[in-house]
């Protein structure tokens, strides 16, 4: 049917009619729900002018209460309908407060005569985010005998590693527009890297007793950025995918161009000295949970609080997690992340790190997120409103943002002269016999290089990237010089170490070195470091002592490795 309307807003491509509530671009109706199209209408009439959040709210939902949420939903289809990138904003998105128009608009006062279409069905967001888009291709690379999952998407100037907490499934991050809207916006301002951590989503799946260690997730990005030709990164993790990233940037400083963390923590049980995270109760009611619920949007009440009602978003979310991984996998996957614990790892970050936490998210609290930020020299934390843990929900045009805000103002050329290593320290009764230890370090053949080999007092030290590196290197060369009957122990820490072309040094050399004074013969022994940051990696621990650091007094505690798998 035709109508008549003597008033028109015209803007780039676009026109509205609001007597007739169609939006146009170039002559062709685009169908808009109401109130995303209320939305745009009362941006567009108040063009120029910062709104604040609760009058936007107010104004689109006549005064009846409704969740922040809903306001960021339709922001974001708007400007999914209006086509925005890097280069082309229509709505600009002032954190914390709330958004404006910043496009020219041009009212006119002109009659004419238009045919009206009839609405088109909206579309199905769990299937799909956008009509016009197609998901980036998924790709495999082979780390070791495990092919990891992974995609690109944009062409901005810096990469940036996404890393998603718990489970993950690459394909299903595109089948809610919420998640698919979020990475998009990412995307278009960076090199957008995703990837499934190996044992879920779309990466092969390992046995339930060798789910990854966050050693092997490492490895696993590294594996990635070296096949997309990554030299260096921004990584972006969200919750247990903090720790891993964590963990990366003080390994690897020379790949890492900066840290940013969203609702995350260095341990996830309470323990003497740390009230934070949960009892080991509470985790033992959650695996029943999953183990009598999954397939159900289980998890839903604490990570997503804003969507407990939204019927499309639970059945994404409990299909996401149905393809994700499996239940005996989800299961031991929870129960591997309990036993994180980074704390050790995070003053020796120096690369610049973001860390962002939601006042009122219920699955990991407030202070967990501080305390992160507390540990890490010279880090930013940004106290986010709301209470959903997921990035992608809520807010999420604040947290795209700060992200964007973060990055631009990174330092490429930093090139940083310590990183995290493993040290092993391996030490004979006699003296005679560091030569021989030497060479069967020198020969001893692993899938990554050792960072160097240095002796000192007698004592012949090697250091690794990772601690169950070091810890297979120490019973290798102890099982290989046996059979040449020399007796050693050897000793590991993790820590900061100096680096140069010429080899390593620093604390780590001296606390590794006391370990193994400390070992007996034949017995490899760690600190509590390294044995926090070995969970799921089936080793076994024994504490038989502690060790005192002379300079400071401060002592450590001393473990033997009792069992490998």
């Amino acid at each position: 049917m035709e109508n008549t309307y003597p008033k028109v807003y015209r803007f780039d491509r676009f026109r509205i009619d609001p007597r007739e509530r169609l939006l146009f671009k170039e002559g062709e109706a685009i169908y808009l729900a109401p109130k995303v199209f209320d939305t745009l209408l009362y941006l567009v009439e108040n063009r120029g002018k910062l709104l604040l959040k609760d009058v936007l709210l107010n104004e689109v939902w006549n005064g009846n209460f409704v969740e922040e949420n809903n306001l960021a939903q339709n922001i974001s289809q708007l400007r999914k309908v209006l086509g925005e990138t890097r280069d082309r904003h229509f709505i600009e998105t002032v954190p914390t407060k709330g958004y404006r128009f910043v496009c020219n608009v041009l009212v006119e006062d002109n009659a004419q005569t238009i045919s009206a279409p009839e609405p088109a069905a909206e579309p199905d967001p769990i299937h799909s985010s956008d009509q016009g888009f197609h998901p980036p291709n998924t790709r495999y690379v082979r780390n070791g005998d495990v092919n990891i999952a992974y995609q690109v998407l944009g062409d901005g100037p810096i990469d940036i590693v996404f890393v998603m907490g718990w489970v993950s499934h690459l394909e299903y991050f595109w089948k809610h527009e919420l998640f698919a809207d979020f990475l998009r916006s990412l995307a278009g301002f960076s090199r957008l890297i995703l990837f499934d951590k190996r044992g879920t989503g779309l990466s092969d799946r390992v046995p339930e007793s060798r789910l990854p260690t966050l050693e092997e997730r490492m490895d696993d990005v590294r594996a990635v950025m070296d096949a997309v030709g990554s030299e260096k990164a921004v990584l972006f993790g969200v919750s247990e995918g903090g720790p891993m990233c964590g963990l990366f940037g003080a390994t690897y400083p020379q790949r890492t161009l900066g840290l940013m963390m969203f609702g995350t923590y260095a341990r996830r049980l309470q323990c003497e000295g740390f009230p934070h995270g949960i009892t080991e109760d509470e985790l033992n009611r959650f695996l029943n949970e999953m183990l009598e619920n999954w397939g159900t949007p289980i998890g839903l009440e604490t990570r997503a609080p804003s969507m407990m009602n939204d019927e499309r978003f639970r059945d994404w979310w409990a299909e996401y997690l149905r393809m994700g991984v499996s239940p005996g996998a989800a299961v031991a996957l929870s129960r591997m992340n309990s036993e994180i614990d980074v704390r050790g790892v995070l003053p020796t970050i120096r690369v610049p790190a973001l860390v962002m936490h939601r006042e009122g998210d219920i699955c990991l609290g407030l202070e967990e997120g501080r305390f992160v930020a507390q540990q890490i020299p010279n880090s930013r934390f940004v106290e986010l409103v709301g209470d959903d843990h997921l990035p992608f929900l809520g807010d999420s045009e604040t947290v795209v943002a700060l992200v964007r805000d973060f990055v631009s103002e990174l330092d490429r050329s930093a090139n940083l002269k310590t990183g995290l290593l493993s040290v092993v320290c391996v030490k004979s009764e006699k003296s005679a016999d560091s030569s021989a230890i030497k060479l069967a370090l020198e020969e001893y053949g692993y899938h990554q290089p050792l960072y160097g080999i240095s002796e000192k007092d007698g004592q012949v030290y090697a250091g690794f990237d990772g601690p169950v590196k070091a810890i297979n290197c120490a019973f290798s060369i102890r099982d290989d010089l046996r059979k040449r009957l020399i007796e050693i122990s050897a000793g590991i820490h993790t820590g900061e170490c100096e680096l140069a072309s010429s080899g390593f040094g620093g604390f780590p050399l001296e606390l590794g070195g006391l370990v193994a004074e400390k070992a007996p013969a034949g017995v490899v022994a760690t600190s509590r470091t390294v044995k926090d940051l070995v969970a799921g990696s089936g080793l076994k621990f024994e504490e038989f002592g502690e060790v005192t650091d002379k300079s400071f007094g401060d002592s450590w505690r001393v473990y033997e490795v009792t069992g490998r798998t």
